[in-house]
Order: structure tokens, then sequence, then C-alpha cells
């Protein structure tokens, strides 16, 4: 194709910035030649057919195309965005034929994965298409850094409407009335949300934000590694020099990359000063190796000259010109302290500044672990650094918050009606699984029958031993293969390190006895021997050639490998030891050359750490993982899978030796494993509820941040969503317990109450059959042996017992509305039973008493007293449940049981009722008069199992929702 055509395409594609226009009247109408406009089509049509792999022309369609598709708000198509329809859309208006939409289709196919999902607040239109193009200097900067980079176009694309979504919900900056918006994007780990933020601060600064405080984290390394990945790919060379010329070796005496291996060549560079190539510069307050001390050349640095002093510095007039401020600070309090020091010697121009607030790991310090009910006179009590954001947005009123985290369980249990807090009232962004990214999906079989667990996980049980070594010789089998697969054909760029991770303990002194362990063991490995030599090629054979990517060169004898192995070995010994402890409180503990994966040219290590390894610190290279610490904490344990990313060349590599039997306490183990599942159900329900809600309803939100039902779910009993002091606001809603026993123990004791309650329960009492025969036999665990008892039955529909259940008055309503909550979701992803067999059992013996309740043929009493709290223990009997579970489908079915078999129905469940008497109002005998009790003197109890279909196995749950302390006499946030 020729130069002359190309930039014809191109020029065509400009003039369609809003959307795709006629292409052959644009065609004519741009082209210098004198040809008929169909001949355009034709040229193109032809081109493509016979166009390879490379061509310059379909890499501009597919770059146009995919970003038409995935517009999420086209103002030319009615479409939903990533659908054939749109695609089809797009080829009317360019007026495409069936031949060309053919070629196209199959040259760019339609992008369809799912994009962001947004829950928000309705707001004030700003930020458009067109006016994101008119003002777009940094952002074009840093989409071509990311496409030299090989980012793929619909990854690009996703990028950018994700990042659009946030900025078009911050206020704009250039409004007359101060408004600072508060918002959260959920990501998941280590899947690159610092690339959707440094999306958003590109864009938000080409918009007029000319102050962004980036909270880097809590330690100078990932600090460190913020500042750098946003001066290498946004704010570039000449921002940074400050217009030095970079030829003079002087002016680069204090740059902080001069040592860096990747200073210039991999730096974004804009071709000049921005502020002389009709832009605005960007001034560092931050470098690489200097947090926020103070401004170093005093309060001028945020004192932001004006065109105009008569009109404010958010006015166009003087925003457009300014330059922009950028500071990476650590979330540190002394840090922050001096940074809110400053701005206070400011004065009033902090008013005037449009602000962006973005915090990273927004759910580790930020949040307020104060417990609200030691808050005394409506004083909100802050810990350090929640106080210290709330003092920063106080300062700058137009300062928009967006935190940034893959485990939002803490930040949804900030409480809503705290203004100054950062609850995010305005939007709540869910970011799409990238493409090629590693995740628990990748590592668990949830709902069907694959190989993931076969493919990466290797438990390690009580029976396998510690398989240390086993994990050992998998790394350096895996370092081998690497290297394997760079000399034959595979960059080397994609294997540039190569590491472990051991995470067995959070005692830094277990860890230094851990590392001094595997030194020992590695140096008897014998990797130049017969024996290494010998483990190493079993387990070529038996794992990794069994499990290899067909697509990725792979050796078809352990001979092949052999050479490679050395030199892995070499890699990995390199600096005398192979192993590097990550742990300690202070900075200086992480001050290490192995661990800058950004200086040092190769990282092939073994690291041992704790929890200093498990948040916003990226392992790179990471190929085995030994996995062995146990937490109660559901997003702890999530924020430690730094196995989660993205493994280019080597995702069949990646192996994960997991425990599956490890001790929690003295008396029980868990299994890690299972506890990571669960946890991918907590993320997976509070995704999938937001996608339901996010859908707009004539063009409305359904819900905002702050009416978002309970969406924080707990698959396991003893694995929280967050630690207790992240969850003294949240409140439990919902306990889904298919296939699990209900039982609830706190009863009234008013004799109001009680009456009430037998007045609800009468229809039921009414229907109630006569005597049926029950002839059980227990289960093993409960003694094996034949229990007979007599048993009055009823069978009831859903409705009628779920209105039962929500009419009775109960002493403590807030331990059975969770259950409630349960029973009213009747659908296959909640309460899946259609009608209840309810069982009154019937004792007999020279102590039974049997009297009518409200008219009800004769049942018979029992006795059970209430607790020091004044709620009954178990009220059931063992004979009984079991009964019921097998009428409900949580046992089997038995020849021996036939009443079970008689009621059981698939859908239905079973519900245990007893007519307790305490024994405190004296023996039931004495109460019974002319044949009746008093209803005022008895609690019916009842005990439910909802259905349960014993081929599945039940995933129970727990869901948390906020309180909002601003709804007074209503603090729980609900939503129809």
């Amino acid at each position: 194709m020729t130069d002359h055509l190309f930039n014809l395409h191109g020029d065509v594609l400009a003039a369609m910035r809003r959307g795709p226009k006629p292409f052959a009247k644009l065609a004519f109408a741009l082209s210098e030649a004198d040809e008929p406009a169909d001949t355009y089509t034709g040229h193109f049509r032809d081109r493509l057919v016979g166009s390879g792999s490379g061509d310059e022309l379909t890499a501009l369609w597919h770059r146009t195309l995919t970003a038409w598709d995935l517009t999420e708000q086209a103002d030319w198509s009615t479409a939903p965005a990533r659908t054939d329809a749109r695609r089809s859309d797009t080829y009317d208006r360019l007026g495409f034929g069936a031949d060309l939409r053919k070629t196209l289709d199959a040259a760019v196919p339609v992008f369809k994965e799912p994009g962001a999902t947004v829950i928000s607040r309705e707001f004030t239109s700003w930020y458009s298409r067109d006016t994101a193009a008119a003002r777009a200097f940094y952002w074009n900067s840093y989409e071509q850094t990311l496409r030299r980079k090989g980012w793929p176009d619909a990854a690009v694309s996703s990028l950018d409407e994700a990042s659009h979504a946030v900025v078009e919900r911050l206020s704009d900056p250039t409004r007359a009335e101060a408004y600072g918006a508060r918002g959260l994007v959920v990501g998941y780990v280590q899947s690159g949300k610092t690339a959707n933020f440094t999306g958003v601060t590109a864009k938000a600064i080409d918009a007029g934000y000319r102050l962004v405080i980036i909270l880097g984290g809590t330690l100078n390394l990932l600090r460190g590694q913020t500042q750098r990945r946003l001066d290498m790919e946004l704010i570039g060379q000449e921002n940074i020099l400050r217009g030095a010329d970079p030829a003079d070796t002087d002016a680069l005496v204090d740059v902080d990359y001069q040592d860096d291996e990747d200073w210039p060549a991999k730096f974004v560079s804009h071709g000049g000063r921005p502020s002389t190539l009709g832009s605005f510069d960007i001034e560092r307050l931050t470098t690489l190796n200097r947090d926020y001390l103070g401004l170093k050349s005093g309060i001028g640095a945020l004192e932001i000259g004006k065109q105009d002093r008569t009109k404010p510095l958010h006015d166009p007039v003087n925003l457009h010109h300014a330059a922009a401020r950028v500071m990476v600070v650590k979330k540190n309090k002394s840090v922050l302290e001096k940074l809110i020091k400053d701005l206070k010697r400011i004065g009033p121009i902090l008013s005037e500044i449009p602000a962006l607030i973005i915090d990273d790991e927004s759910d580790q310090a930020s949040v307020n672990t104060t417990d609200p009910k030691k808050w005394e006179g409506g004083t909100v009590e802050r810990k350090a650094i929640n106080g210290q954001i709330s003092q920063l947005l106080g300062l700058l009123p137009r300062a928009q918050y967006v935190g940034y985290t893959a485990t939002p369980f803490a930040n949804v249990f900030v409480d809503p009606g705290d203004e100054e807090d950062i609850f995010p009232r305005d939007f709540l962004i869910s970011l799409p699984r990238p493409t090629g990214y590693m995740g628990v999906q990748d590592f668990h079989d949830l709902e069907s029958e694959g190989t993931a667990e076969e493919t990466h996980v290797r438990g390690i049980y009580e029976d396998t031993g510690d398989r240390l070594q086993e994990a050992l010789d998998a790394f350096v089998l895996t370092g081998a293969l690497k290297l394997y697969r760079t000399d034959h054909g595979v960059p080397d760029g994609a294997f540039r390190h190569h590491t472990m991770l051991v995470h067995q303990s959070v005692r830094v002194r277990d860890q230094a006895v851990l590392a001094l362990h595997i030194n020992s063991m590695w140096h008897r490995s014998a990797y130049t021997g017969q024996e290494g030599h010998a483990r190493l090629a079993a387990l070529l054979e038996k794992d990794f050639q069994r499990y290899a990517d067909e697509g990725l060169p792979t050796p078809a004898s352990y001979d092949e490998l052999k050479p490679y192995v050395f030199n892995a070995r070499r890699l990995i010994n390199s600096g005398g030891e192979p192993v590097i402890i990550v742990n300690g409180d202070t900075d200086r503990d992480y001050e290490q050359p192995e661990l800058d994966f950004d200086r040092t040219p190769r990282v092939w290590k073994i690291l041992v750490g704790g929890t200093k390894l498990s948040r916003g610190f990226t392992v790179e290279g990471l190929t085995v993982t030994y996995y062995r610490r146990t937490t109660q904490q559901a997003d702890t344990l999530m924020q430690m899978g730094r196995w989660f990313g993205f493994r280019p060349g080597y995702r069949d590599l990646v192996r994960l030796y997991i425990g599956r039997e490890e001790p929690l306490g003295k008396k029980k183990t868990v299994d890690l494993y299972e506890a990571f599942e669960a946890v991918c159900r907590d993320e997976e329900t509070f995704r999938t509820q937001l996608t339901r809600y996010a859908a707009l309803v004539d063009g409305k939100p359904q819900v905002t941040p702050a009416q978002i039902p309970p969406l924080v779910s707990q698959h396991l009993p003893w694995l929280k969503p967050a630690a207790r002091n992240k969850m003294f606001n949240a409140e439990l809603v919902e306990i889904r317990s298919p296939g699990q026993w209900v039982e609830p123990t706190a009863y009234p004791t008013g004799a109001a109450d009680l009456r009430h309650n037998a007045e609800a329960w009468r229809p039921a009492l009414e229907a109630l059959s006569q005597d049926i025969s029950v002839f059980v036999t227990l289960s093993e665990e409960d003694r094996g042996n034949y229990v007979r008892y007599q048993a009055k039955t009823a069978v009831l529909s859903h409705d009628q017992l779920l209105g039962i259940m929500s009419a009775l008055s109960w002493g403590r309503p807030e331990l059975f509305e969770p259950h409630l909550t349960y029973l009213r979701d009747n659908s296959q992803s909640g309460c899946a039973t259609d009608d209840w067999t309810l069982i009154l059992p019937q004792t007999s013996g020279v102590t039974s008493t049997a009297a009518g309740i409200l008219g009800s043929q004769p049942l018979t009493l029992v006795q059970r007293k209430r607790n020091a709290r004044g709620v009954f223990n178990r009220i059931s009997g063992v004979s009984h449940r079991q009964s019921a579970e097998r009428i409900a489908g949580l046992r089997a079915l038995s020849e021996d049981d036939p009443f079970a078999s008689r009621f059981h129905q698939p859908r239905r469940g079973a519900v245990l009722l007893y007519p307790v008497v305490d024994p405190d109002l004296g023996d039931p005998a004495g109460l019974v008069a002319g044949g009746s009790i008093d209803p005022a003197k008895v609690v019916l109890a009842a005990a439910l199992i909802p259905a349960t279909d014993p081929s599945v196995q039940p995933v129970p749950c727990v869901r948390f929702r906020a309180v909002d302390s601003s709804r007074a006499g209503k603090a729980v946030i609900e939503t129809s």
C-alpha cells in the first residue's frame, strides 16, 4: 500500500472522530485523485484481501473498529457495545457492502468480552468524547506508549473506556460551584489497576485537574514503583528534566533515573517541552527516591499562576494554561502531616484548585477502624491516615477522591452517612477481567469439570509430606524451560525475571528459620549430580511435559533440557544464595537490589516473606508459589494471591503448592485451596450483583452506591470478609443455608407476643394430620440404633410458611432476619424450595403432657429451659432432624424409613415444630386446663431445613451490608 493511500485512510478516520460516516464520500472529498467515490471502497477491499500479518492498513482499521465496538455511549448507534449489532450499525454508517464486511470481520473480530460495570449516581455530563479528544495531549501520549509496549487494540480501547467512565463522573474542573466526587474502582489482584489510574490521571489533567495526589502504598518500595511507572509512561523525559538539555551532563546530576538502565530509552518523550507544543507541563513534587518532604521550592510550587488574576484558577482562561502538579506520597502519618501543613499555609487559592486524589490499595490504612459504639457526643474518632485523608478533602473543596482496590469489602462497609469519610457515594466501578490474566478462576474449577486444579495446583497434605523439595525442583525446572524457550523463539523480555514465593508464616523469626532451611536444602539438592538430574527428569515427564502449552516450545526429553538446567541454577545462585527474605517494619528492610525488579537486570530468586509480600508489591516473573499461611480474613487471603497476574510465555509453567490441611488454632485444620475458592465465590457474587444493578432503567440508575443491597458474601464460616475492625459498620442481613439447619432460639417472653405467635401458627395447626408412626435408623455418628416416634404432619406451600415466619414476633429479631431474607429469595440462586413438610413430633411416656392450642387437636408439650441470655439452646431432637433431612434431600432415602420416602419431593424442605414450655413456669401438666393450654404459656419453636439436591454440593454463605448513620430510625440501607 502506498504511503499516500495509508495517509488517506488516516485522514478519513480522523474525520470520523465522533463516529463512523460514509467512507467513500469522505475518501473522495479528501483525496487528491480524480476517481469515482466507490473506487476507494474497492481499493480498500482488494488491499485487505491481499494483506498479510502486520499490514499497516489492517492495523489502522483494527484499532478504529475495536474502539467503535467498545464505545459505551455512542450517539450514532443504539446497539449495545461489544455486540454484532453495534458492528452492523458501524458498517451501515460507513456504507460498506457484504464482501467488505465479511473481510473486515475476519481481520477484526468483534471484541465481546465484558466491559466495566458501573454503579453511579446521576451526574452532570461534561466530559463527552469530543471534550476528551479536544484536550488529549497526555492521554494520546500514554496511549501510544501502551501500543509501543505491545498492548493489543482491544486492551487499549478497554482501558480508554474504563478510564473515561471514571473521569466523566468527576466534577467538571471548570464548574463554578465546588463539588468533590467520591468513587471506588475495583480491579483484580495483580491485574493492572495502575494502568487504569495512570489513564485516569492522564485524562484528568488533560481535562483541567491541576493537582494530582496519588497515595501509593505504605512502603517506599511501593511508592517508588508507582512513581517510576508514572514518570516512565506519562510524565515523560521533558518534564523530568524540567526543560534541561538531555545532552548536558551537568543538568543530569540530579535526575533520579540516571543510573536506571531504562533511562531514557524507555521513558516516554513528548518531542519537546509540552508547554512549547501547545499543551502544559507537569511539575513533579515527589521523585523516585524522595517522598513528600515539604515543598522543595517553597510554597510557590503550589501557587499556580493565572493568565487573568481577576478570574479564579478554575476558569478556563486560567486553567488550561497552568501547569499540573503531581505527587506520589506514601500513606504515612508524618508524610501526610507535612503535606497538610504546607497546604494550610497556601491559603484561599486552595479553593480554586481542581484536585484529584487517587488512593491505591484504598482498603489498607485509609479505612477508619475505630469502633463507632465508642464515639461520644456525636464526634467521629478517626485513625491517623483516615483522618488525614479527611483533612485533605476538607482543605481542597474541589478535590475528587477515587479509591482503587482488588478487595473492596472494607470500603463497602464505610458509613455512607459520614460525609467526611471515603464511602464511594458517587460511583463504584468494577473493572473487567483483563485478557491474558491468571486469577482465581484459573486455579479453581468452580462450576465445571475443568482441569485448572490438575494443571496448576499441587496440594500439601499430611500424607504427602511438605513437598518443599519438589517445589524447589519445579523452580529450577521452570527456569530451565524459560531459557529453552528463549533459545527457541520466545522473546527474552518475557523471562527477564524468574521467582519463587514461599509464604508460610507471618512471623519474622519463622521466616528467618525457613529461609535458612531452604538454603540448606538447596545446597543438598545435587542439581549438578546424578540424583538431582534424575528428580528433575522425572518431574519433567510426569508434570511439565504433560501440561505443556502445545503452542510453546517444550523439549521432548530431559537430555535436551539438561544444558539449560545448569544455566538456570547459575542464575538462581548468583550473589551467593538463592533466597531473599522480604520482611521487616521499616523501609530500610526492603532496600535491597534483588527486590528492585525495575532496576535490576535479572532477578532469579526465591522470596521468603509474609504480610509485606501480600499487598501492592508485584513479584515479577513469579512461577512457583509455596503457600501455607492461614488467615481468617477473606480480603487478606486474597491479597496474598501473588500467583495471580499476567504470565506471557509461561502460563503453563505456573505451579501452586498449597496447604490442604493447615492448622488453625489448636484443634482445627483448614483447606487453604478451599478457602481461596470460597473467596472467589464471594468476589464473583459481588461482581455479579453489581452487574445486575448497573443497567439503566428509563435512562436512570436503578440504585446509587449508597443503595446497593447486601453484596458482601461469606461462603466459609471461619473466613470473614475483612478484619473485625473494618466491619464495625457491617450488619448481617442474610444467611443463605441450602441443606443446613435454621433453628431460631431467641423467642419472646411476653404474653401478648406468645399469643400473637400462636395465632400466626393457627392455620398450620389446623392442617395437621392425625398421628403417623415414624421409624428411623439413625446414622452411625448418632449411635446407629433405631428410633420410633409418632408425628403429626402437614404440607405447607412456601408462601404459607414464609407468611407465618414473617408474622412472628422475636426476642431478638436481628438474629432471624438474615435467615428470613434468604427464605424470601425463592429462586434457583436463592432458596429453591417450593413447599415444606411440617412435622410436629409426639412423644409418649409418664411425663408427657398433651394439650390443645387455640382449639387444635392435642399436641405433646416439650420442656426446654432458657439460658442466662434468655434464649433456648438446641430444641430439636436427633431422630426428628434425620427424618427431616431425608425429606429435604440432605440425606439419602432409606427403605427403613418409609415416612421420609412418603413426603420427599424435589424442592421440598422440612420444618419441625415444637410446643415448648419453660420449666420455670411450672409443671406442664399443671398448666393444662380442660385439655387446653393458654397460648401465652407456650413457645411454638420451629427448626427448618431448606431443600437441597443431594447430587449438588450446597453452597452456603452469609451476606453483609453497611449501616447508614444518616438515616435515623432506619439505619440499614434498603433497596426495593
